[in-house]
């Protein structure tokens, strides 16, 4: 890598830039989620880089860093996405329940298994391990429902911000010094409150900052403190996520504010651009982070540990666990039809940046790191599956028809 002029690097990184949008492409027409290719090309660099004896040294800090950014960017586009009416409530239920009762089983289970496989005495080590294995990535869902109707895609897409955000919350808490007692319920419920509180304060004087400073540069000064945000509130183990979900919320959803004060000095002609400036290049901004990412995970994937036997014979079993969680649930609770939602259970983005989180006196020094990789590859496949294999019904493709034709004409 010392040997490449910066032209060659910018030839390289502009290219990979181009291959992810064949990929969204090519994913659209072959109902496969772009994601998977990303990663397959990592695993392709990795193989030849490998084959000729070229090391790439790229540091853990670095994919660190991109999942953190990146999953700034998820948590603040997912509130972007979601909208919050009474027509919607039924829908916003019943994928929070989904989330949450799905995410809480599938902890338990995978949980019992570690404990078991590696006999560890230790089961609060074996939580913290279930947890990300536990969570759906939003990162790879949001961008593969375009094959789904809108229902569908309406509930995976609260579904998957729910699991993020519960996931992340369920973390955070297990990682504390001081857990399952009162005083750890009521400094994380404070926590809470008070990332609340100041999500609310905090975003009003971002509305502040985009609604009324009249220079054009205002995104990547918001999304700088946004990242500020993210980075103090872990300094103060504050969950803070919640504050970039609530303020995408507030912005997604400032018509449904009362607040007739607060309306008449932030106007919705105002806050209405500022959605769709914020929506548009928090699209573009994921899009790039998520091509770096995948493609860098993907080379980081050691295929010799996929290969081993404990490493199949675990994965599968932690992969049929959590489908097996996913099916009853939907089936009997949900009661509604399991295919393809069965299918959109990827774990991804989020899931290997909280394995970076785990602190070290909380490792599983007997885990093999390539169980985390086969969990995620295996989902992915599934996930691609069942995009490759559902079918519309006739009724829902001429509705979306006629709905294509209404926005172009």
């Amino acid at each position: 890598m010392n040997n490449i002029e910066a032209e060659e690097l910018l030839i390289i990184f502009c290219s990979l830039v181009v291959l992810s949008y064949l990929f969204s492409i090519i994913g659209k027409y072959l109902r496969l989620p772009s994601v998977l290719l990303l990663l397959f090309t990592g695993m392709g660099i990795r193989a030849i880089a490998d084959t000729y004896n070229t090391a790439i040294l790229i540091p853990n800090r670095i994919v660190e860093a991109l999942g953190v950014v990146g999953l700034i960017m998820i948590v603040l586009e997912a509130g972007l996405d979601l909208k919050i009416e009474k027509a919607k409530l039924k829908l916003i239920r019943n994928s929070f329940l989904s989330a949450l009762i799905i995410f809480l089983l599938s902890v338990a289970s995978l949980t019992a298994l570690l404990n078991f496989w590696l006999n560890e005495e230790n089961i609060l080590n074996c939580i913290i391990y279930a947890i990300p294995l536990s969570i759906i990535s939003s990162a790879i869902v949001l961008p593969s429902l375009h094959t789904l109707n809108k229902n569908q895609q309406e509930f995976l897409v609260y579904e998957a911000s729910f699991s993020d955000i519960i996931g992340i919350l369920a973390f955070n808490y297990f990682i504390a010094e001081e857990i399952m007692t009162w005083k750890s319920f009521a400094v994380f419920g404070g926590g809470i409150l008070v990332s609340i509180i100041l999500s609310l304060v905090l975003s009003l004087v971002l509305f502040l900052i985009l609604a009324k400073v009249k220079l054009n540069i205002k995104f990547f000064l918001i999304f700088s403190l946004l990242i500020l945000l993210y980075a103090g509130g872990k300094l103060l183990h504050l969950p803070s996520l919640l504050i970039i979900m609530i303020f995408g919320l507030l912005i997604n959803n400032w018509d449904k504010m009362k607040w007739e004060r607060l309306t008449r000095y932030f106007p919705e002609s105002q806050i209405s651009p500022l959605h769709e400036l914020l929506h548009s290049i928090t699209a573009e901004s994921s899009f790039l982070i998520r091509t770096f990412f995948f493609i860098l995970f993907g080379y980081s994937i050691d295929l010799h540990l996929l290969m081993q036997e404990e490493v199949i014979a675990v994965g599968l079993i932690i992969v049929f666990c959590l489908l097996l969680i996913r099916f009853l649930y939907l089936r009997f609770f949900v009661k509604t039809n399991v295919f393809p939602e069965l299918f959109f259970m990827p774990r991804g983005l989020i899931t290997i940046v909280l394995f970076y989180k785990i602190p070290q006196s909380m490792k599983l020094h007997d885990f093999n790191d390539g169980i985390l990789f086969f969990v995620i590859l295996t989902t992915s496949i599934i996930m691609a599956l069942g995009m490759i294999f559902y079918k519309k019904k006739p009724d829902e493709i001429v509705e979306e028809r006629q709905f294509v034709e209404s926005e172009i004409f």
